[in-house]
């Protein structure tokens, strides 16, 4: 099994990687559909199902399909056009394309949220359809959005999870049990033997510059955050405390005996400020997700500015051994809201976040894998109910909290030898058996939670 650091981690736009990037991902693969058939097309139309048809305002799924279909990207876009675009849109009521003709599409009417008709691959599903002169339907396909800004078709859904099909890699584990036994008859570290993975298939030149741009892009997110005041926007009038919180810790630098509880308020302020950065629509790093963006990145901003003899030179192996553990989780289980709650989200990108932490401050393989399930066990059956559809309560503090969990993970493994009762494995089908078992009422399509007892104005 081969999942690349690049898809771990990707670079995009919030305010969800499931519910924005991924329709918009979804979309340009359509369009290279319609590009590669025979047939003349005169029209567009899309509907929206499960859970991004119940959420799909308050995450902006409407305009990230549109925008999607009219070529913009995740990794690319650029917020000016994008709104200059959809003006026009809305004006024109047609979309025009590079490679195909001027295309009909009226977003009022050929953008329907389907509330009653539900997808059987996934709960965020969606049907793109292209149609002739005539308004009949000459191209549709079914994609589903399956977390993390993954997207994939009815077909290859049905295939099965593991589609890689590239060159074998040195160290193909599927499991925590298979990584711990290949690391030990190697010698090598889990970041190691990723890193090997990646430099296998896409060379060594290719892996430095690319975590060195994530982490840039991951930091720049976080100085954005502690810099920008204001209102979000959505309705719900959440205010950002991100730079309130550390402009305060700032001051308080200078005073004698800090109470030690105040790193915690540190971690806190750094992954809310990508948060609301994400529920912004800003630029952020998929970690696994935009939903639980900000533990990863504040995890690493923690170990650089509060951790003595921390170094950038470390970074890569951080993400690097953080990928390898999230990669088992998406494999085995889910990081998706929509299926599997937020224990799948916020509860991944803390087990992500133990490990990488752990691994760069010297832990064993063992206590790597100890941190990461010590994570993920503490957000077992964690719901996902964002109030009003919106990326904000209780997302934003759910990510500070969720790297005060990541860290104390890590500590505490470290103070071990690695040996443990639950297996990151065992931990990992829990939380997927958790989820299937969850009523959808509590998988991000509000319908429950804080979502319907918490007024949404």
């Amino acid at each position: 099994m081969f999942l690349s650091v690049f898809d771990m981690f990707k670079v995009g736009i919030g305010p969800s990687s499931s519910h924005t990037m991924g329709p918009m991902v979804a979309a340009a693969r359509f369009l290279d559909a319609m590009r590669a058939s025979p047939f003349k097309f005169a029209g567009l139309r899309a509907s929206l199902h499960g859970s991004l048809a119940f959420t799909g305002v308050g995450h902006a799924t409407d305009r990230a399909t549109i925008l999607g279909l009219a070529g913009f990207t995740p990794e690319s876009y650029d917020a000016k056009k994008a709104e200059a675009t959809l003006q026009m849109i809305n004006a024109d009521h047609r979309i025009t394309v590079d490679g195909l003709p001027p295309l009909a599409f009226n977003p009022k009417t050929d953008l329907i949220f389907d509330y009653d008709t539900k997808l059987e691959g996934h709960a965020n599903g969606m049907m793109l359809m292209a149609t002739d002169a005539q308004g009949d339907v000459t191209l549709r396909e079914t994609y589903y959005s399956i977390g993390g800004g993954f997207v994939m078709t009815e077909k290859e859904l049905a295939a099965g999870k593991d589609t890689d099909e590239g060159a074998p890699i040195p160290f193909p584990f599927k499991s925590a049990t298979e990584m711990l036994e290949m690391s030990k008859t190697s010698g090598k570290t889990i970041a190691q033997m990723k890193r090997a993975n990646e430099v296998s298939r896409n060379g060594e030149i290719h892996l430095r510059a690319g975590t060195k741009r994530l982490w840039q892009v991951m930091n720049d997110c976080i100085d954005r955050g502690l810099n920008s005041e204001g209102t979000l926007p959505g309705g719900l009038n959440v205010k950002r405390r991100a730079k309130g919180i550390h402009d305060a810790l700032m001051a308080e630098r200078g005073l004698n005996q800090p109470a030690p509880h105040t790193i915690n308020d540190w971690m806190g302020a750094y992954a809310m400020a990508v948060n609301e950065e994400n529920a912004a629509g800003g630029q952020v790093v998929t970690a696994p997700t935009n939903g639980a963006a900000g533990v990863l990145p504040a995890t690493i901003r923690y170990y650089l500015d509060h951790v003595p003899g921390a170094s950038e030179t470390h970074i890569e192996d951080f993400l690097l051994t953080a990928a390898a553990i999230g990669g088992l989780v998406k494999f085995n289980a889910s990081i998706s809201g929509a299926e599997a709650g937020c224990q799948a989200e916020v509860g991944s990108a803390a087990a992500m976040s133990a490990a990488g932490l752990c691994a760069v401050m010297g832990g064993t393989p063992e206590q790597v894998e100890n941190a990461a399930e010590i994570a993920l066990e503490h957000h077992l059956g964690m719901t996902c109910d964002p109030v009003k559809g919106l990326v904000q309560v209780p997302c934003i503090e759910r990510n500070g909290l969720g790297t005060i969990k990541a860290v104390s993970a890590a500590s505490l493994a470290l103070r071990g030898d690695g040996t443990h009762l639950v297996p990151l494995d065992a931990c990992i089908e829990t939380m997927r058996q958790t989820g299937a078992d969850m009523s959808e009422k509590y998988k991000e399509t509000s319908l429950g939670g804080l979502a319907v007892n918490v007024p949404n104005c």
